[in-house]
């Protein structure tokens, strides 16, 4: 969620009254606001696209609600000692959190364990273990439309005689101290991105949100009356009409067996009835498609945390099954491939094809990735149903990321075409009368003059480190991860220094690479990047003969609060994933609102980032998903591009020979080795045409008028990346409510 403070102000319309009045008691608002901490709850782009659809459901007046884990630490802080990544814990609560409300008197319980009877009464599920789920509530405010949302986090809690009933007797002191054990769940985030981990830790969390807000849900859908607690509604014929539940990602797949044991065995609905509404409630967006990052739970963990949503997860896949069976007789592989459960020798359950058979409508969030979806990861699945497959391509919210982050921007915007655009960001369209106006190209090229020092100043200010601000910026900034092809970027940035070393008098465009973002505590190779790109900008940065031609800079503890910095300031944002790989991407649309252009794979939303503005407004290099297919069919060599590519392999042997580890020449012998003999994301069939496409961005940033032309052209193309159009296509076309533009009457006036 980053900090709350000015997006509060800012959707309130208070920020200039706020300006000013701690301005006349002396103070300096954005010095305050530094001081808050980044509420840091989720890994990447999925939490914080969720973040951004919280903004557009309040905006767009939906009656919704964020369900989360309210984490003691969230994800780790960042520091960099030697040029290694160290973790450090991010104690964000240490102060208070202003912002949150505890609602104890909403607390649950949720339970784990026990065993399972069947009775002729029904089904029953006891001697569980209690942990009680407490909810801490964030107002969620729209854009000056007097909504304000909620968003929801769960605190796990030990029950007051927890451990203290039956065994124990003997030591109450040591099963005070046990109460730590059941408050662990909502302990530390998972540092995850895009891999999966089979922790119970994590899979208890993941019930854990799960159970608290399924119950929630029932229970205000039960109240029919505002502000009355009693149970009045019994029938859950409505709920679907009612109720609306978004998985995003499988992490909530457990929702599915959850809502049908409440409504068989609590509510005692007939099963194949709760199975249409847990269908008709239930829909399924889809984010990755590596195999790694797809959640495979061991049969073996479930029987023992959640053996009542085993047996139940058992019987749906047997209905499915038997379905599938009986529409394509004899096919036993369609069967093996199609189960939820995956036989083998060890027993797993595949949360994602759990998801597919309990929604009504599956999602990817680009339309590259939601044919991909359809095409190969669920192909079987939308054979049997095709209609329940949908594209939505992710948005961010114009407010963070234009309005708080760029106002010099929004300013000269809202000067050409009005204010309405930060509602209905399609009207950014109106641009394109002005991309020829010299006032307004000097005016864009100003803001971004004036970002770029202002960056540079922090910079400095922080890390000691001084920049050119006169250098193009050139910025990757995402979490650190083979398949993101950091190690593309620092190929490109050891060539430009051979160049400029080979050549010290030619003149060059000067850029300031900077890259960043979080590696995940075990992921080895992600580890080896940062420290390979904190090397070279060691030997770069330091050599007289580069002067401030070229500076490479690692930006340490990559966050919301900082991507509000950097991507204001950016010139060039690189996207440069191995085509297929990336589902959607954000930060790109982030770069592309703010006047930076895009260096870029036809890969995830950048397909329609140039199909809105134009291939050829885009720097778009290197093979298409149909060029990598064809390459694993071929068999991709590495060591082929290698002997062919003389700047290529004079980079690799410098790695290799220890020219950026002079005093540990062997560090990096794992990266050359992966890039050589097995890297699944193909960098080196990738490098001749993007140091090509580098050298054309090079060449249009020698003329900066065209340059700016782009931008304002980018801009302006740029509408369709809202999360209000997302929002809106979701609630249309798949949770059947209306988004409504209409601000409701302040508090201060009566309703009617």
């Amino acid at each position: 969620m980053g900090r709350t403070l000015q997006n509060t102000m800012v959707n309130l319309g208070l920020q200039n009254a706020c300006d000013e009045a701690i301005y006349q008691l002396g103070l300096d608002l954005e010095e305050l606001e530094e001081i808050e901490e980044d509420a840091g709850l989720g890994n990447g782009g999925l939490g914080r696209l969720a973040a951004c659809f919280l903004d557009s459901m309040a905006t767009l007046g939906l009656a919704a609600y964020g369900y989360g884990i309210r984490y003691e630490f969230g994800i780790f802080n960042q520091k960099i000692v030697d040029g290694w990544q160290v973790e450090e814990a991010d104690d964000w609560l240490r102060y208070g959190n202003p912002w949150e409300k505890a609602r104890p008197e909403y607390m649950l319980p949720v339970h784990f364990y026990g065993r399972v009877e069947h009775t002729p009464e029904g089904v029953k599920w006891i001697d569980t273990q209690v942990v009680l789920a407490m909810p801490y509530d964030t107002p969620v405010p729209g854009y000056k439309n007097n909504t304000v949302n909620t968003m929801r986090l769960w605190s796990a809690k030990a029950p007051n005689d927890f451990n203290l009933q039956e065994f124990n007797m003997g030591d109450y002191i040591e099963a005070v101290l046990d109460r730590n054990l059941a408050e662990n769940i909502s302990r530390v985030l998972y540092p995850n991105d895009n891999f999966f981990e089979g922790k119970e830790l994590r899979l208890k969390q993941e019930y854990f949100v799960v159970a608290a807000t399924l119950q929630d849900i029932i229970r205000r859908f039960k109240s029919s009356k505002f502000g009355c607690r009693d149970p009045v509604r019994t029938c859950f014929e409505t709920f679907p009409d009612k109720v609306a539940i978004q998985l995003n990602d499988t992490h909530p797949a457990l929702s599915i067996p959850e809502l049908m044991r409440i409504l068989v065995d609590v509510e005692k609905v007939d099963w194949d009835k709760a199975w249409e509404i847990t269908k008709r409630t239930c829909a399924y967006t889809n984010h990755t498609v590596l195999p790694e990052a797809l959640e495979r739970w061991p049969v073996s963990m479930f029987e023992k945390l959640l053996p009542r949503h085993l047996e139940i997860i058992y019987a749906l896949n047997q209905m499915h099954l038997d379905r599938v069976a009986a529409l394509y007789p004899g096919d036993i592989n369609r069967l093996r491939r199609m189960s939820v459960i995956e036989e083998g020798d060890c027993k797993r359950i595949n949360m994602a094809h759990l998801c597919v058979i309990g929604s009504h409508a599956v999602n990817g969030v680009a339309r590259i990735h939601s044919d991909i979806v359809k095409n190969s990861v669920f192909k079987d699945f939308y054979e049997l149903e095709p209609e329940k497959f949908q594209n939505k391509t992710n948005g961010i919210t114009p407010r963070r990321w234009l309005l708080l982050c760029n106002p010099g921007l929004a300013d000269i915007i809202a000067e050409k075409i009005g204010e309405d655009f930060i509602t209905d960001l399609s009207q950014l369209k109106k641009l394109l009368e002005f991309i020829d106006n010299e006032t307004f190209i000097r005016d864009v090229a100003k803001v971004k003059q004036e970002n770029k020092l202002k960056f540079a100043a922090y910079l400095e200010e922080q890390y000691k480190v001084k920049i050119n601000p006169m250098s193009m910026f050139d910025v990757q900034v995402k979490r650190i991860h083979e398949y993101k092809r950091q190690l593309l970027n620092c190929l490109h940035a050891i060539t430009l220094y051979n160049r400029i070393r080979c050549n010290p008098s030619k003149s060059f465009v000067p850029r300031t690479i900077m890259i960043g973002g979080k590696a995940a505590p075990g992921y080895h190779m992600a580890k080896m990047i940062i420290k390979l790109i904190t090397s070279i900008g060691e030997v770069i940065n330091n050599d007289p003969y580069v002067g401030d031609k070229l500076k490479v800079i690692f930006l340490e503890n990559y966050r919301v609060s900082l991507a509000e910095k950097v991507i204001p300031a950016a010139d060039l944002s690189q996207q440069i994933s191995t085509a297929g790989t990336e589902a959607s991407g954000t930060g790109n649309m982030k770069f592309m609102v703010n006047g930076a252009l895009t260096i870029g794979t036809m890969d995830g939303a950048n397909v329609e980032m140039a199909e809105e503005a134009g291939e050829e407004n885009l720097f778009i290099f290197g093979m298409r998903v149909e060029d990598v297919e064809a390459l694993d069919q071929k068999g991709y060599n590495a060591r082929e591009y290698y002997e062919r590519l003389p700047e290529l392999r004079q980079a690799i042997d410098q790695i290799t020979s220890g020219f950026f580890s002079p005093r540990d020449p062997g560090c990096f012998k794992d990266v050359v080795n992966m890039l050589m003999y097995h890297d699944r994301f193909k960098v080196f069939a990738d490098y001749e045409a993007y140091i090509k496409c580098q050298g054309q961005v090079d060449q249009l940033f020698m003329d900066p008028r065209e340059w700016t032309r782009k931008v304002i052209r980018n801009i302006a193309c740029s509408g369709k990346f809202s999360s209000d159009r997302t929002i809106t296509e979701y609630a249309r076309e798949i949770w059947g409510v209306e988004p409504s533009a209409t601000a409701i009457p302040p508090p201060n006036l009566p309703r009617n």
